[in-house]
């Protein structure tokens, strides 16, 4: 296929794109509500994939009232993923190939995560691929996160890009709204959740991993 412009750079998404993170937070959400007496679903996980810290507790507290406990959630999340993560951080496959290979063709790259700038800094350097980023921006350096485009403009500011010549890799949702919306070309990696019809009108394509990301990006 022809993307609709030139890639001139790549901007990532970090969990479920990049980091084999999503499956491990799964059980993470559903240890932490389960401790204090609530049930995380399938369907309010979902509903949370791709969303900003800030929101998604809104998103809980919505779901389960007023009088969930919050704060004692957040200790045990902190708690638990500590416990599930601290061995190390498997990437998602094919991540450390296209990261090579972009690094090697001089393609310009950034990190947009909806994760806080300590946890982004924590997973990436586990996982060893900090080094391959200079530009990362993170859920910290936006007033509004995903869906909203904010995140992605200013990475391609960073990246002195105009958005419609970046190439955005994301597998959530909220991240392709929110590259359609900035005007960049999203490609879809799913992780969990698959794309909508919706979803779908808003990428220039959808791929079934970082391997076939990286053959369309080569224009294979």
């Amino acid at each position: 296929m022809s993307f609709p412009n030139p890639v001139e750079a790549v901007i990532f998404d970090m969990d479920g794109l990049l980091l084999d993170t999503e499956r491990i937070y799964r059980v993470v959400l559903q240890r932490a509500c389960s401790a204090l007496g609530y049930e995380m679903t399938d369907a309010l996980f979902h509903s949370l994939i791709g969303v900003p810290g800030p929101a998604g507790y809104a998103i809980i507290r919505a779901h389960f009232g007023e009088g969930f406990p919050l704060d004692g959630y957040k200790s045990r999340i902190a708690e638990i993923a500590e416990e599930l993560l601290a061995a190390g951080i498997p990437l998602k496959a094919g991540a450390g190939e296209l990261l090579l290979d972009l690094g090697a063709r001089g393609v310009p790259i950034a990190l947009a995560t909806s994760s806080s700038r300590a946890v982004a800094e924590r997973h990436l350097s586990r996982a060893g691929i900090r080094d391959h980023f200079e530009i990362v921006f993170t859920g910290d350096d936006v007033t509004n996160g995903k869906p909203d485009p904010e995140i992605f403009m200013k990475a391609a500011g960073a990246l002195a890009m105009k958005p419609g010549r970046c190439l955005v890799l994301e597998d959530s949702h909220n991240g392709i709204r929110a590259a359609h919306a900035a005007g960049t070309m999203p490609v879809m990696v799913p992780d969990i959740v698959a794309p909508t019809a919706d979803i779908r009108a808003k990428c220039v394509a959808v791929v079934t991993d970082l391997h076939e990301a990286r053959r369309l990006l080569e224009g294979r």
